[in-house]
């Protein structure tokens, strides 16, 4: 008896490269797509995979996998063509009708058609990354996106198992195993055979005697094919990054004279702002905002050679003020909140703005200052909030940074002027997690005029009665102030309601003065109390909301001195983010502006 010897299955070479090459760039792209849907509100969970997801420098590996991902299809669509190997994924009635034949035809059917699915699925990924890169995307992309991934790890599994089902084990080892391409025959084409026949002294029963010309070699990598696609492939990637990198946002900082300034009182029908360039970006993937999670921010800026105005205007379809109030229970007063004892408040909170200036030179701006994951500084203590940390990776570099917050500075005519630098050494209250260890993010030296109304606590006793710092003296006149409360934090507060209490107006907690307060009344839970000072005070503002937007006018010295701060000048890259009623829920956008300083 024989025994059959089994074929050793084998691919060519081209294949495995670029097989080989989509695989390593599909699972960059996906460990870091996952960490960056941390980011996500309502994606939390994914931080239990702390341990295999990068922390720093995301975005820098998400994106060059991308760029791989988009050489390596072209070049395998190009390959396919010149190597002649479009037979092997050829999608044509032939192939569907093979569904209902024997288990080696179906199960090669199925891989064919799982290979138009994964192409498919494959270019909806592309297409919606791009866009939200170049940030003309919108939350159903990013929904898009998001779903795109699990596709194609669900393919993963479907696409071995196809695999060992057509052939086995054997099926499976051959993408381990380069061989030169197997020779194609050509479609067959009655024109020759007659051309045969017709030939001088030629017979049909000689035409089958005659012996076979001897089989070309083929080379061992179809090296004009393979590196043909590839270098096409890399010309046309090429190519568009470098028509990207002039498409990027550029904001023109047009210079003015000193008596065009605008006035800071947030209202943009100042002339000067309608001779102003816009820009527009979309950023998204922040908290609330609708349910959406996405704003559009419209930016414009002039100078007059000594102070830079900006103009900022941004969807947020609720005015909110109220940041973290009181209220007066049976056992005494209790905070206002969701999710503040986790770092994370998504309810009780102003709404802020944040911009962010840097003059480093790398294309993503923001991806050296954010390192993801619940304890991204060994040695220091874990976020309360299980996300990131914002700091730079070593002594001497600061990122700039202002912060609008709709009461606490905003309301008094200020942008918190704060910075990003290299990790704090952290305090006793936040290695015992009262407060939360913010990593290098910190406020310029200096001094700001508020505070909050209750004393820190550890992260799960803010459930408790606790006691005001400080009560009003007139409780009918502060109820008065804040105008009609309406606790639904995705409702509008009412114009001109003011959600602080004023030193002036208040006096140091009393129990005599607490039992004249009824039970159900709300307090504010931010003092004002003070001044600015220092560098801490280098930014004026005013802001106002109306109409489901709000405007905001900033302006600062183009060149303060400070180390913490960085010059407004050309070549500066900024950034914007928005927070509706959220703590640290910010939209963002991925591409940096560049400015341009008249």
């Amino acid at each position: 008896m024989t025994r059959r010897v089994a074929r050793i299955r084998k691919t060519d070479y081209g294949t495995i490269v670029l097989h080989w090459s989509l695989v390593g760039a599909l699972v960059v792209a996906i460990l870091t797509g996952l960490r960056i849907a941390t980011e996500v509100p309502d994606r939390t969970w994914i931080n239990v995979l702390d341990a295999v997801l990068p922390a720093s420098t995301v975005w820098s590996g998400h994106l060059p996998a991308a760029i791989v991902l988009v050489t390596v299809s072209i070049a395998y669509a190009v390959y396919m063509r010149l190597s002649g190997l479009g037979h092997r994924i050829r999608l044509d009635r032939a192939r569907l009708a093979g569904l209902l034949g024997s288990r080696q035809t179906r199960w090669g059917a199925v891989n064919v058609l799982l290979y138009w699915l994964f192409y498919a699925v494959l270019l909806a990924e592309l297409s919606t990354g791009i866009a939200l890169y170049l940030g003309s995307a919108s939350s159903a992309l990013v929904d898009i996106h998001w779903l795109g991934m699990w596709l194609i790890l669900g393919y993963a599994v479907l696409h071995v198992l196809a695999h060992f089902a057509l052939g086995g084990q054997q099926q499976l080892l051959r993408l381990f195993r380069p061989a030169r391409i197997m020779p194609v025959a050509p479609p067959f084409d009655p024109a020759d055979l007659l051309a045969l026949l017709d030939r001088p002294g030629t017979s049909t029963g000689a035409a089958r005697r005659s012996p076979a010309a001897p089989p070309r070699r083929r080379p061992l990598l179809r090296s004009v094919p393979f590196v043909g696609a590839v270098g096409l492939a890399v010309v046309g990637v090429t190519v568009l990054v470098a028509v990207e990198r002039q498409t990027e946002d550029r904001l023109v900082i047009r210079r003015i004279a000193k008596g065009d300034a605008p006035v800071l009182d947030g209202d943009s029908s100042d002339p000067i702002w309608r001779t102003a360039r816009p820009v527009r970006v979309l950023t998204e993937q922040g908290g609330n905002f609708d349910g959406k999670g996405e704003t559009s921010v419209e930016i414009r800026a002039v100078n007059d050679g000594v102070w830079a105005y900006f103009l900022f205007v941004w969807e947020d379809p609720t005015r909110s003020l109220k940041q973290l109030p009181l209220m007066k229970g049976g056992d005494g007063w209790h905070l206002l909140h969701d999710g503040f004892e986790a770092g994370d408040e998504h309810a009780y909170s102003e709404d802020k703005f944040s911009v962010l200036f840097t003059t480093s030179d790398a294309v993503l701006a923001g991806d050296q200052t954010f390192h993801a994951g619940r304890t991204p500084v060994a040695g220091s203590p874990s976020t309360l909030s299980g996300r990131g940390l914002h700091y730079t990776p070593s002594e001497g570099i600061h990122v700039d940074v202002w912060q609008w917050k709709a009461t606490s500075s905003g309301g008094q005519g200020w942008l918190d002027d704060s910075y990003f630098g290299p990790p704090a050494r952290p305090t006793a209250a936040q290695i015992a997690g009262v407060t939360p260890y913010r990593g290098g993010f910190a406020p310029d030296p200096g001094t700001s005029n508020y505070d909050d109304n209750f004393d820190p606590r550890p992260s799960g006793s803010y459930g408790q009665a606790m006691t005001p710092r400080r009560l009003p003296k007139d409780f009918r006149a502060t109820m008065a102030a804040l105008g009609q409360i309406d606790l639904d934090p995705n409702h509008s507060d009412s114009d001109g309601s003011r959600w602080f209490l004023a030193e002036s107006d208040s006096v140091p907690y009393s129990r005599a003065l607490d039992d004249q307060i009824p039970t159900g009344a709300i307090i504010p839970g931010v003092i004002i109390s003070g001044e600015y000072s220092g560098d801490r005070a280098d930014v004026r503002c005013a802001a106002r909301w109306a109409g489901g937007r709000w405007v905001l006018e900033a302006a600062r010295r183009l060149d303060t001195g400070s180390p913490y701060d960085i010059p407004i000048a050309a070549g500066t890259s900024m950034r914007v983010a928005a927070f509706d009623h959220a703590q640290i829920r910010h939209t963002r956008h991925v591409r940096p502006i560049r400015l341009e300083v008249e």
